[in-house]
């Protein structure tokens, strides 16, 4: 039977100041299975980003219940809700968010800093999962001297060198050419497909979107049921049955 390890209910997110008021998500019941590959889509402001910080435990819900990997988030506190963080979860960024002064083996091994490895083995924690990512031959590189590509490939190699229980992904390619982020599609699913890792990925790219085994879409703030697609996604894709040539990048 499959294990659940990411189920909410009833989740709700808003921000409030002064007199602004937004939803930013309402609601949301969803539940994720090990070894599952989930990519989360929707326009911007539809709430997935929010839905994905509130599973790494990087925010608090407004309301409603989330279990992650069996453990209630609403019933840790700050401390030990940074401390789950780092032993379960391995965050990957659009904008990469590695230390401009530090080697590619130093960014990785900062998560592994908050363990009680001795250098000697954080070392040889970091250099295994560059050599993973394809970066064996970059390990003393500064970010400036490595490409975008590559420095998003430094980044998963940092999110994995926990060898945590979950990958999430917050729009990864984002600032990719188009090569450079195939090149990160293809290691997340191998991640994926090789090593069983569950990764969900936030993405408005419907090639992205490809590459996970199961897509839900989310539109202000509310998650459609599975298989469906916002209104306007779906006007989208009847007009490239009108035109294919034109818009057959939107149905892939």
């Amino acid at each position: 039977m499959p294990e659940t390890v990411i189920e909410t209910s009833q989740l709700t997110k808003e921000y409030i100041r002064d007199e602004f008021h937004v939803v930013a998500l309402k609601d949301v019941d969803i539940r994720m299975q090990k070894g599952e590959f989930v990519a989360l889509m929707g326009p911007s402001g539809s709430g997935k980003s929010t839905l994905l910080h509130l599973i790494a435990a990087m925010d608090r819900p407004t309301d409603g219940e989330i279990l992650v990997l069996g453990q209630n988030l609403r019933a840790l506190s700050d401390r030990a809700i940074a401390h789950w963080r780092n032993e379960h979860i391995g965050f990957i960024f659009q904008s990469f968010n590695l230390i401009p002064v530090l080697s590619a083996i130093e960014n990785v091994e900062l998560p592994l800093k908050l363990t009680n490895l001795k250098k000697k083995e954080r070392i040889e924690h970091a250099t295994t999962a560059l050599n993973l990512v394809g970066l064996g031959d970059r390990l003393g590189h500064l970010p400036k001297q490595l490409s975008g590509g590559q420095e998003q490939r430094v980044a998963i190699a940092r999110a994995i060198v926990t060898d945590p229980d979950l990958i999430l992904a917050d729009e990864p390619t984002g600032n990719l050419d188009a090569g450079s982020a195939q090149e990160v599609l293809t290691l997340l699913s191998r991640l994926n497909k090789e090593f069983g890792k569950t990764i969900i990925l936030v993405t408005h790219d419907p090639h992205a979107a490809s590459f996970a085994t199961k897509i839900r879409h989310l539109e202000k703030g509310e998650l459609l049921p599975e298989g469906q697609v916002p209104d306007d996604w779906a006007h989208t894709a009847s007009a490239a049955s009108v035109a294919p040539d034109k818009l057959k990048h939107v149905a892939t």
